[in-house]
């Protein structure tokens, strides 16, 4: 049977906005189950506090368990692995942080390439560092600290959370920049590295503020500045290091990603979500007390933010050699 010409072109014009239609119903009926969160960091550590706060919310709001899953190891590579290996269908999703961007250049062989095959869905948080010394330091300042550092070269240990933890490439940044010579000594993870430097072990370290603050308050360590290109409303005596290193700037940031080719329609839906969370009276409040700032960003964007920071970080691993544990 032959159809009549506008008969035909209704129909053709109907079928070509099918897939319009259902990428619309999909986006306003997902999610219809459980989504899966993976962190790559231990319970208790920032990174799972801020996805289980940010989590409740999304849950509150979408009508659907945000189901946090902690997969420590390998620097954070098992989680990212585990989400570029799993269904792109928005269930499964990845916690993102700064050690995927330094893991990049960190590991010469991984099995995935995280720009390519992790889809970014949307800024969360930016968690600032503070350099902070040992009170017995000789060192009130920044300039100081230098002139010291250079009068002692090789001699003055800078404390990390781990080789190429962004603690380790904030002061391997700072060594680079100041001009400075200090012997790095990597602990496993950041309590164990503050316990050291308040009791003397070490002199220096470049620690998430959340970490650090209390130490700093009740006087157990000095902060001489804040990596931020910004003062702190938390610390707000506390100068930023780029007052004294023209262009020095280090942050933690997190962010939520997908796997490669999760629909566009899911990508931006838990966009939307997220931005909405983060928004939140009670998760901004959340955010101040970890010294930490909301991080709205399109996805377009926050793929930006994760591809300067390979590259920034990918320079630091490079010039300075460093190696994963």
């Amino acid at each position: 049977m032959k159809l009549p010409r506008r008969t035909f072109l209704h129909l053709a014009a109907g079928a070509a906005a099918l897939p319009a239609v259902s990428r619309i119903a999909r986006a306003q009926t997902y999610p219809t189950r459980p989504v899966r969160w993976l962190v790559g960091a231990a319970p208790g550590s920032s990174p799972d506090v801020v996805a289980r706060l940010v989590g409740q919310r999304l849950a509150e709001q979408v009508g659907q368990p945000f189901v946090i899953e902690n997969r420590p190891g390998a620097g954070s590579n098992i989680a990212a692995e585990a989400i570029v290996r799993a269904a792109s269908d928005g269930y499964s999703l990845l916690f993102v942080t700064s050690a995927n961007a330094i893991n990049a250049t960190l590991y010469e062989k991984l099995n995935f390439n995280f720009i390519r095959d992790i889809a970014p869905v949307a800024g969360i948080i930016r968690i600032p560092l503070v350099m902070v010394v040992n009170p017995s330091v000789p060192a009130k300042t920044v300039p100081e600290f230098i002139a010291y550092a250079k009068a002692n070269p090789g001699k003055v240990t800078m404390a990390s959370d781990g080789n190429g933890t962004v603690s380790h490439v904030a002061g391997e940044l700072f060594k680079m920049m100041a001009g400075v010579d200090m012997l790095h000594v990597p602990y496993r993870s950041g309590p164990p590295a503050l316990t050291d430097l308040i009791g003397g072990q070490v002199q220096v370290m470049f620690e998430p503020v959340p970490s650090a603050i209390e130490f700093i308050r009740a006087g157990k360590l000095r902060a001489l500045a804040v990596t931020t290109a910004a003062r702190l409303s938390g610390l707000p005596d506390i100068p930023i290091v780029g007052d004294f290193v023209p262009g020095y700037e280090a942050t933690a940031s997190f962010g939520l990603g997908a796997p490669q080719n999760t629909p566009m329609d899911v990508v931006g839906r838990l966009d939307k979500e997220t931005n909405i969370a983060i928004a939140d009276s009670k998760v901004v409040a959340r955010f101040a007390d970890l010294n930490g700032s909301p991080m709205p960003m399109t996805p377009t964007d926050y793929g930006k933010l994760i591809a300067a920071e390979t590259e920034k970080w990918g320079k630091v691993v490079k010039a300075t050699g460093i190696k994963p544990e």
